[in-house]
Formats: C-alpha cells, structure tokens, sequence
C-alpha cells in the first residue's frame, strides 16, 4: 500500500529536502515521516527512532523533533513519557467517532457539490463517473487496494468540489487517521459491489442537483461502510444512522 492512495498527499522524499526553498525544514521532515506512516512502512504502534530518521533524512534532531510535535497534534503519532513516539493504534471507540465526523462532513460536501452551478457538476459528474469504472474494473479483479485508493478518490473529488478550505483539511486529517486502521484490514473485501452501487446513486443526486438526497446518500453512505467494516471485524460497536 502507498501513499499514491491518498489523492491530496505529496510525497516528500530525503533526495528533496536540500533542494527546497521556502519551505520549513520541519515541515519536510513531517512530510516524509507521514508518507512512511501512511505507506504502512511505519505500523501502528511501532516507535518511531529520532536519531534514524535524522540519519536518513541527513538533518538534525532539532527538526526532526518538531515534526513530530505536528504529527502528535494531528493525532497520526502519540508521545509516552520516558518510552518514545510512537506510530497511533486507533482504539474501536476512535474508529466510530471519526466515521461518524466523517459521515457529517461527507454529507456537508455533496449537498455543496449539488449545488454547484450546471458546467462545474457536469465536469465533477464526468470525474466522478470515470471513478466508478475504475472501481468497477478493480472490484471484477478483487484488487482490494486499487479499489480502496480510487474510493478516496472519489470522496475527495466531491470534497474539494465544495470549495470550502477548512472542510478539505478536517477532512484530510480524519481520512488519514482512518487510514491507519484501514492498513490493517486492507486485504478484506468491505463490500465493494454495494458500495459502488451507493456511488452511482450519489453521482446520479448530483446529476439531478438534489442537494438534500445528495447529502443523505453521502451521509448514509459512509455509515454503511463503517458497518460493513464491523460485520467483517465481528465488533460490536454501531454508529448510528443520520
């Protein structure tokens, strides 16, 4: 699994960090420390090493240090006292509170989506509809990944259809937290034909510009997929309905 699946994210590599210029070096170091957390190169729980990352990254502790203070406020890593950071493990009570953040502001976003003026949906329709023909090919060859990856594709293309900043970074930032969870489970099929068959009729809300079913399909849609994931993990947890 790579970072490629998580259609916002830019991966910063050591072989960049001397070239870059106005960036924070900080904030490099955070990037490449993300792309090794969301790639699953770092597992959840598994103690991330200063000294290592500054040896590979060719840079100090210094740096190093604060990228990891941004990474514990955004809640990817957790600090022990006297033992380390670490990569988070996310506890059941966690996944449901982020689906259910997730379900509130999926359906924000395609009742924004709805709304947007007839060329803008009919471009977002056209994207959307490629989307779940990747899926579709994905699901026919039971590629669990590839499927997974063009699924955030599609949620994000609504996203960022709704053109409201502080939507995408709250979003972005509980998407990545669920990708943590989400690498553990990623060779498990959660459902992909009923999914896909929940996209189309989202695409199919937005093509008709119905806002408010638009964003009770969105909403219903995520819930589902967190039920879906509980059958599949036997948990006990369930998110309600909105």
């Amino acid at each position: 699994m790579t970072s490629n699946a998580l259609p916002w994210f830019t991966e910063s590599t050591a072989d960049r960090l001397s070239d870059v210029r106005d960036t924070s070096l900080s904030k490099l170091v955070r990037d490449d420390m993300l792309a090794q957390i969301l790639q699953g190169v770092l597992q959840p729980g598994q103690r991330i090493n200063e000294p290592d990352v500054a040896s590979r990254l060719r840079v100090s502790r210094v740096p190093v240090r604060e990228a990891l203070r941004e990474l514990e406020s955004s809640g990817l890593v957790v600090a022990r006292k006297h033992s380390g950071v670490f990569v988070r493990t996310l506890e059941a009570g966690d996944i449901r509170d982020l689906y259910q953040m997730r379900g509130l502001l999926d359906g924000f976003a395609g009742r924004c989506a709805a709304q947007l003026p007839a060329a803008e949906r009919t471009t977002l329709v056209a994207l959307l509809g490629k989307s779940i023909d990747t899926m579709l090919v994905a699901a026919g060859q039971h590629e669990v990944q590839r499927y997974y990856a063009e699924n955030l594709h599609f949620h994000w293309a609504i996203v960022e259809a709704a053109g409201n900043r502080q939507l995408s970074d709250t979003y972005r930032g509980i998407v990545q937290k669920l990708h943590l969870s989400r690498l553990q489970n990623l060779a498990q099929d959660v459902g992909m034909q009923v999914s896909i068959a929940e996209h189309v009729e989202i695409v199919q809300a937005l093509r008709n510009a119905d806002a408010t079913r638009c964003e009770s399909l969105m909403a219903h849609h995520v819930g589902d997929a967190y039920q879906r994931l509980l059958a599949k993990t036997g948990a006990p947890q369930a998110v309600p309905k909105s």
